[in-house]
């Protein structure tokens, strides 16, 4: 270990402070101290650590699995140039809370960050990403509160379970009402119980998903949306697969107003370290209401291009109580890779590559529905994740593919008991067809009593 301190540093601080030694400063209780020196592996050189720890990693076995798990979190292909820009050091050390403007290549990133999802979207602005998906919903339903003055929001259960918690979790402090649409038969929300709901007109926004969590394209039809805002109701579009984006109609060509998503997909590992990066898009009627920070394009004194923070009252810093947010924040560094991501893969590789994901997907739904006993569980049309219906519990079936090297997906039952038969699959474009057929092969041979309700 590297310290700058010499001994006579450390003797003089210690002076100061009042303690004889450094193991004064960690007060160990009795109980818990150790009696006996800590045995430890004799120092070894750079090159030996890295042959030890390979040799840990022969012991996993996770390696050798097969996953067809989603739910929120997808597996996609990370071209190298991402690592190789988003973790310069110039990057990874910028840090703009105060006087943003001294980082114009963080600034600048952002920008074009926000100008990709803002093309995404089709919506007017986009603030400069946000935690996660999750938050990004709570954070976009505080926004249509704002701006009806209502207090309860509708929100479909058909979208995903994690960020329906995370938004009552936001309700709960806020004195907000959330109240829930039902799935229909086709596994989209039931546009009848909708229009039953509204009738009071009691409602700040309408939030659902699409594709929504059983990978349902589940976007409003046409002259819904109309009805929804003719009740003075905000349409909030949820996107928990931002590949989606690429493939189908844009959230505003279907009367989103306000678009909340996650971007994980652009990038971002899911093993990363936990943090994904959420956005928030919106039309400008929404523009003063939109949490965090937004980065704005001028000209310096010499006209020379510059990127600033903007529109962001002083009130979002030291006057917390008049805040639009007194919790979101600016996930830059997730940002940063999905950025590079989008300007590696431009339109047409996007556009392809979420071709790609439908083919992978329409491949596992065709192979997998005609085994015997299993089927698709809902007739709307798809993106990167189907119901699929087992025989017997999916808890059962899965238990029986994992000992197979093979994670087939989610259970439902989970947060739907009434679909305790389904499991949720998901293929991206790391989904080869080797892996559908070791996936059927593998249910194939799971014996229909080992899978059958006990």
């Amino acid at each position: 270990m590297y310290t700058p301190h010499t001994a006579q540093d450390i003797e003089a601080m210690l002076r100061v402070i009042g303690v004889d030694t450094l193991d004064d400063l960690v007060r160990v209780p009795d109980a818990v101290a150790l009696r006996a020196p800590v045995e430890v592996t004799p120092r070894l050189s750079e090159i030996e650590i890295a042959e030890r720890f390979g040799r840990f990693a022969e012991r996993t076995t996770a390696g050798g699995y097969t996953s067809f798990l989603g739910a929120g979190a997808y597996r996609h292909y990370i071209p190298p140039v991402v690592g190789a820009i988003a973790m310069r050091g110039e990057f990874l050390t910028s840090y703009t809370p105060y006087q943003a403007e001294v980082s114009q290549g963080y600034l600048q990133a952002i920008y074009e960050w926000q100008t990709y999802i803002a093309l995404l979207t089709g919506l007017d602005v986009a603030n400069a990403s946000v935690y996660d998906g999750a938050t990004a919903l709570a954070e976009g339903a505080i926004m249509a509160v704002n701006a009806t003055g209502r207090k309860a929001v509708l929100v479909s259960q058909a979208v995903h379970p994690n960020y329906r918690a995370v938004l009552r979790t936001y309700a709960e402090g806020l004195e907000l009402t959330v109240d829930e649409l039902p799935y229909g038969a086709d596994g989209r929300t039931d546009l009848r119980a909708l229009d039953a709901a509204l009738a009071d007109q009691r409602y700040a926004a309408v939030v659902v998903q699409s594709p929504n969590f059983f990978g349902a394209i589940d976007a409003l039809p046409a002259g819904v949306a109309e009805r929804v805002k003719s009740t003075k109701t905000v349409v909030i579009g949820v996107v928990a697969e931002a590949m989606s984006l690429a493939a189908l109609a844009a959230p505003a060509t279907w009367g989103a107003e306000i678009c909340a998503g996650e971007a994980q997909s652009f990038g971002n590992a899911i093993a990363y370290g936990g943090p994904h990066v959420g956005f928030i898009a919106a039309t400008n009627e929404h523009l003063r209401r939109i949490p965090g920070r937004l980065v704005g394009r001028t000209v310096d004194v010499n006209g020379k291009t510059a990127y600033v923070l903007t529109l962001q009252a002083r009130e979002q810093h030291i006057r917390r109580e008049k805040a639009t947010s007194n919790i979101c924040t600016n996930q830059a560094h997730c940002a940063l890779c999905a950025t590079v991501y989008l300007a590696a893969l431009g339109k047409t590789g996007l556009r392809g590559c979420a071709a790609l994901n439908v083919a992978r997907t329409n491949e596992l739904k065709t192979k997998v529905a005609k085994l015997d006993g299993f089927s698709v569980r809902f007739g709307a049309p798809t993106f990167n994740e189907v119901a699929i219906r087992v025989p017997g519990r999916a808890a059962d079936v899965l238990s029986a593919l994992e000992r197979k090297q093979i994670l087939g997906g989610i259970a439902l039952g989970r947060w739907y008991p009434e679909l305790d038969d389904c499991i949720l699959m998901t293929a991206t474009e790391l989904t080869s067809s080797a892996d559908v057929d070791r996936l059927v092969t593998a249910l194939s041979e799971i014996p229909v009593r080992a899978a059958a309700r006990v």
